[in-house]
């Protein structure tokens, strides 16, 4: 019977947890580089537009930016977006998304767990955030090299090079695990 009850507990959390993982995580921008012309645009476009969990793609060509809603209860990967990108023959200049917190303590060089998704805030003062947040990402790939270089002056921790978990905890209660995806963000 005790057997049975921690199975369809894990059963629970295993069908609930891609519910929960993005629940939180409202839309993604992103500037686009390389483009030229309207047929650029076009070709990350419709790339995108075959990415399972994106709902609509607007584009502003002014600005080469690209505004992604997601669909709900469906788990968004944002490693899946550059990889779309970058198929097209364009990479991201910079990426934000949208996300709204609940009563999340951030402070500089330190990791939070939300919603599933591990994030380390950088260059940022210790505050409370509520409510709905634009966080750029900082990461390799998501920024211009240079503007990664100078991100990086602002951690010693080496998940910023790598963009994974590894031995760079603060404390044994950080929830991110070793080897998980985290993305590196400011406000």
């Amino acid at each position: 019977m005790k057997t049975q009850s921690i199975k369809s507990y894990l059963l629970a959390i295993v069908f609930f947890i891609p519910f929960l993982t993005n629940a939180q995580l409202q839309k993604a921008e992103f500037q686009a580089s390389g483009l030229t012309c309207s047929m650029c645009s076009n070709a990350i476009n419709k790339a995108l537009k075959t990415v399972p969990f994106i709902e609509s793609v607007d584009v502003n060509l002014n600005k080469n930016l690209f505004i992604l809603s997601f669909k709900k209860d469906v788990p968004v990967d944002i490693d899946v977006i550059k990889k779309k990108v970058e198929d097209a023959g364009f990479s991201i200049a910079k990426f934000w998304i949208t996300v709204n917190l609940s009563n999340e303590q951030i402070q500089n060089d330190a990791h939070v767990s939300v919603s599933g998704m591990n994030f380390h805030f950088m260059n940022v003062k210790p505050q409370t955030l509520n409510g709905i947040e634009r966080l750029q990402l900082i990461d390799k790939n998501y920024i211009s090299a240079k503007e990664f270089k100078k991100f990086s002056t602002y951690t010693s921790m080496s998940c910023y090079q790598t963009g994974t978990m590894g031995n760079c905890c603060k404390s044994k209660d950080d929830a991110v695990a070793s080897g998980s995806r985290i993305y590196h963000v400011t406000i």
